[in-house]
């Protein structure tokens, strides 16, 4: 893909993502929370019981306090018993109903996260390979982790608190009502003040370093993966200090953000503690007329001030959700974006047929690799790496696609894998249509040995078994010994247990190649591609593994793709493109 493309598909990308609207995007992710309502309600419940009896234990601890000393200095006696109990019963439900308020809200936060990953993956996979190699992999595991880990913030760190902070505040002003209104109006002003001013200046002011620190974060994981993978290079051309400093300037980047909204956090804690100490001093101020002139008891004083200032508890929690929103709604759109991505290549509805035998045919297909914005009506015919291609491989034949790089050798792959769709012509498997099969049901007939093959850091044994778990010791030394790397593996004071690293990189590429071969052929498929199956081996044991496989694989269709000679002899047809 050009570079001009690369760069309309990042912008498009990018436009894609901030298009969706903050409403829109927390809608959305309300929705996805669905199944998981009842916990959340119960968490609810259960924060409302918490600030309930906290600020019911201040209030009865500040009347107890006060009427015990105005009992002992009037000499009379009083009924401490009542008001001890409510305090211990109180302080029991503060505890337990904080306890069980973190475990289900953390159950619910848990459970949730667990099936967004499940569902962001199902919704991955179908843009797999033909979308996804517009996104770097470093941005996708972003995505995968961090993005989806900042969404627990959603339920646990916006909708409690926000719903919380509501019905608690409507049940303080009735409460303060009851005794006066001029009370009830203090609390209404300084709850709007802490409870939804603030929180909005503060959303505001992090909107810029929330968005910063999600960019930030997202590519300085991208060049700590690019480093990791790709040591030897940096090491190799002398670059490994320049991306050390690439990194530690994005590490200081994205301090310095997290700082700028440590510092907001810390600001409108300040004030929301500001704005409880004038809400109780407001509230002092208009009682003690009232104990005055209507005859309220002094002990309501202290009750009424204490009430008012543990109150605020309930609206503490609402800068820090707001701040967090910016960058949640961000991550949700990036989420987004790739969920509402289509996939190159459409399912079809109805089963995938059963082929009649394992016969493959194009007929005159011509195909391009195209990026989302551009469509099939509108492409340039001059830019098509197959062109009306047609060829046919019967059931149990080998045919070798012979030619140079770039002139879409491998694209023949993606599109009998039906990673891609054709832009013209047909293609034919078993008889039926390529476009009747299911993309994983067309995949269980082609057994790959891709350029590109992927070796976990495990055994070796474990990457061969991702071709057959259920394979036996015999069958997989059996495929072993077929690729030439069987004698090798025993050499290893672990043989098949041995751990091949990340990525395989503590084996050659030779070695690799031959494991590669090895996993392919533990599959048991009755059509066998070999992409360029040479590729880092001498061509004695490139000769020597490929007439092991074609005796091996006497009864499978097999597609050897190469730009040598090697094996030609051996094919029943040849086709040159180039």
């Amino acid at each position: 893909m050009s570079t001009d493309s690369q760069t309309a598909q990042k912008k498009a990308k990018q436009q894609a993502e901030s298009d969706q609207s903050n409403v829109k995007v927390f809608w959305r992710l309300w929705k996805l929370f669905r199944p998981y309502w009842g916990w959340m309600f119960l968490g609810i419940l259960l924060s409302l019981i918490t600030i309930l009896a906290n600020v019911g234990l201040m209030a009865l601890s500040g009347w107890f306090i006060t009427s015990m000393a105005i009992a002992g200095v009037a000499g009379v006696s009083i009924d401490y018993f009542s008001p001890a109990a409510g305090i211990r019963g109180l302080s029991i439900a503060r505890t337990a109903s904080r306890y069980a308020e973190r475990v289900v809200t953390h159950e619910a936060t848990f459970r949730a996260i667990a099936e967004l990953r499940h569902w962001f993956y199902l919704h991955l996979e179908p843009l797999a390979p033909a979308v996804l190699q517009n996104y770097h992999s470093g941005d996708l595991l972003s995505r995968i982790r961090a993005d989806i880990d900042a969404l627990e913030n959603v339920y646990i760190r916006i909708i409690v608190p926000t719903s919380v902070a509501l019905m608690m505040g409507i049940f303080f002003i009735f409460f303060l009502s009851r005794y006066d209104s001029s009370l009830a109006w203090v609390e209404l002003i300084f709850l709007l003040l802490a409870g939804v001013m603030v929180p909005l200046l503060v959303n505001t002011l992090s909107k810029k370093p929330s968005k910063k620190k999600v960019s930030i974060s997202t590519e300085l994981r991208t060049s700590v993966i690019d480093s990791v993978q790709g040591m030897g290079e940096l090491l190799i051309y002398g670059a490994a200090e320049k991306q050390a400093q690439k990194i530690d300037d994005l590490s200081k980047q994205l301090l310095e953000q997290q700082a700028k909204l440590t510092q907001l956090n810390g600001l409108s804690q300040a004030i929301l503690n500001l704005c409880a100490n004038l809400a109780m001093l407001g509230v002092v101020m208009l009682t003690i007329p009232l104990v005055t002139n209507l005859g309220i008891s002094p002990s309501n004083l202290v009750m009424l001030a204490l009430f008012t200032h543990a109150s605020f508890e309930a609206v503490m929690a609402l800068p820090l959700a707001f701040q967090t929103l910016p960058e949640t709604l961000e991550s949700a759109r990036r989420i987004f974006s790739i969920v509402d991505a289509k996939p190159q290549v459409v399912e079809p509805i109805d089963d995938s047929p059963a082929p009649k035998n394992t016969e493959i045919k194009f007929h005159k297909v011509s195909f391009q690799y195209l990026n989302q914005q551009e469509k099939v009506s509108t492409i340039d015919a001059s830019k098509n790496i197959l062109n009306k291609l047609s060829f046919s491989l019967k059931s149990g034949n080998k045919l070798a696609i012979v030619g140079p790089s770039g002139v879409g050798k491998s694209s023949i792959i993606n599109l009998l894998l039906r990673f891609w769709e054709p832009i013209s012509g047909t293609i034919h498997f078993g008889n039926h249509e390529l476009s009747q099969y299911k993309g994983d049901d067309i995949r269980q007939y082609f057994s790959v040995v891709s350029q590109l093959s992927y070796f976990f850091n495990s055994t070796i044994k474990r990457n061969l078994l991702l071709a057959k778990r259920n394979a036996t010791d015999d069958e997989v030394e059996e495929v072993c010994r077929v690729a030439q790397i069987h004698e090798f593996i025993v050499s290893l004071p672990e043989g098949y247990d041995t751990w091949v690293g990340e990525a395989g990189f503590k084996l050659s590429g030779g070695q690799l190649k031959r494991l590669t071969i090895a996993r392919a052929l533990l599959k048991d498929a009755p059509v066998l591609i070999l992409d360029e199956p040479g590729e880092g081996l001498d061509s004695q044991i490139e000769k020597a593994v490929l007439n092991a496989i074609f005796d091996y694989k006497k009864e499978t269709s097999i597609i050897l793709i190469t730009h040598s000679q090697t094996g030609l002899d051996a094919m029943d047809e040849i086709l040159r493109l180039g």
